[in-house]
């Protein structure tokens, strides 16, 4: 993509290319991978990225998740609802959840925790049936029997193709202005959870794209009547 001139233009993997006066950036987050063997081969047989979506079909079932963070320990308490057992698998022996998060898992009968622990297998023909448990301090393997795993490690950007054009946080999240979807380039704005830190949802996903939308057809018609308004990129830098 080419966005820091007056015409934007995207170019597909094609060969095509479209050019236009205005951009809206959705190229959303992507959950982040443990990156073990077999995991994306049983990508929707046991192996899950939400808990919400998903949860439901575990039923009276052993069910893992990998976190230490507010995600994870909601996801797990979510997940009891369903499951006759979650183990909350975590690198370090402590968590980085908040207090709340952290009082209300400990307090639920129905979650163990696995600490100093990653996993380091998946089993399972067609169908997760358990796991390899390796100990992050003595190295020290064990199997867990489990037919769920919810990976809830957190999201990475979309946003590796606007590095040093559009303004990004140090996570790779696009920068916008307060009340806006502009980002720092006159034309660009951006929308979904390229953006958004917190929800992650597809509602507010569609609500941003809306907005997005409203704010570059106002920037065309102001374009159009040479009245567009300047960026102030120290907001949004």
């Amino acid at each position: 993509v080419e966005l820091t001139g007056d015409v934007k233009t995207v170019k597909l993997a094609d060969g095509s290319s479209y050019s236009a006066h205005a951009v809206v950036l959705a190229t959303g987050s992507g959950y982040r991978k443990l990156g073990v063997p077999r995991e994306d081969e049983l990508s929707g047989h046991g192996v899950s990225w939400c808990a919400t979506c998903d949860g439901f079909f575990f039923r009276e079932q052993n069910i893992v998740v990998v976190g230490g963070g507010d995600s994870a320990l909601e996801e797990a308490t979510f997940l009891t609802r369903f499951a006759s057992k979650v183990t909350l698998v975590h690198r370090r022996e402590e968590l980085r959840a908040s207090k709340i998060m952290q009082d209300r898992a400990l307090a639920n009968d129905k979650i163990e925790f696995a600490w100093n622990s990653e996993v380091a297998e998946l089993h399972g023909e067609g169908q997760l049936t358990s796991m390899t448990l390796r100990d992050t301090v003595t190295g020290e393997t064990r199997e867990l029997d489990a037919t769920g795993l919810f990976i809830a490690i957190g999201h990475d950007p979309r946003s590796e193709l606007l590095r040093g054009q559009v303004h990004l946080d140090d996570e790779g999240y696009v920068l916008v202005q307060p009340g806006s979807t502009a980002t720092n380039l006159p034309g660009v704005f951006a929308a979904g959870d390229l953006v958004d830190h917190t929800y992650r949802q597809a509602i507010t996903a569609a609500g941003t794209g809306c907005a997005a939308s409203l704010d570059a057809e106002r920037y065309l018609a102001a374009l159009e009547q040479d009245t567009v308004p300047s960026v102030d990129a120290a907001l949004i830098s």
